[in-house]
Order: structure tokens, then C-alpha cells, then sequence
């Protein structure tokens, strides 16, 4: 996967418990807070985790997890209601 650094695996870590404490005490959707995360932390927000060919890699990664997530939450029965 390449060189994606121990510090900017725990600064999103980090950053992300926050953030996911600071939404479900606003009963706001977890999702929702690590969107902000990723637009905080990445090269257009406070520039703390460049845009390098490992960071998309890693960001590719969680979007299939974060899909596969989705997939497993989403019943059957509601696909056909739509």
C-alpha cells in the first residue's frame, strides 16, 4: 500500500474520536463526522495530511469499507420498497 506514515494514521484517529464524540453529542451521524474529518484534516482543509499516491490508496480503502458497511446495514426489504 506504500508509506502512509504512523502519525498520519494517528492523527486521524485522534482527530476522528473526537469529532465522533463532539457529533453524537448532537445526535448528529457518525458519518456525518468523519466526512468533517477527512475535509478538516486533508490538503483542503488545515493541510495536516498532504494528498500523496498512499493517502488515496488509504482513502480508497475506506470507501469499500465504508460501502461494505453500508451494504451490510441495508436490508432487502427496503431496496424493494424503493
Amino acid at each position: 500500500m506504500g508509506q502512509v506514515g504512523f502519525q498520519t494514521i494517528l492523527v486521524l484517529l485522534a482527530v476522528s474520536v473526537v469529532v465522533v464524540g463532539l457529533f453524537r453529542y448532537l445526535h448528529l451521524p457518525q458519518v456525518l463526522a468523519y466526512l468533517f474529518v477527512g475535509l478538516l484534516v486533508g490538503p483542503s482543509g488545515l493541510s495536516w495530511i498532504s494528498s500523496t499516491h498512499s493517502t488515496h490508496q488509504l482513502a480508497e480503502f475506506g470507501l469499500v469499507f465504508l460501502m461494505f458497511t453500508v451494504g451490510l446495514e441495508f436490508s432487502l426489504p427496503r431496496l424493494r420498497a424503493m
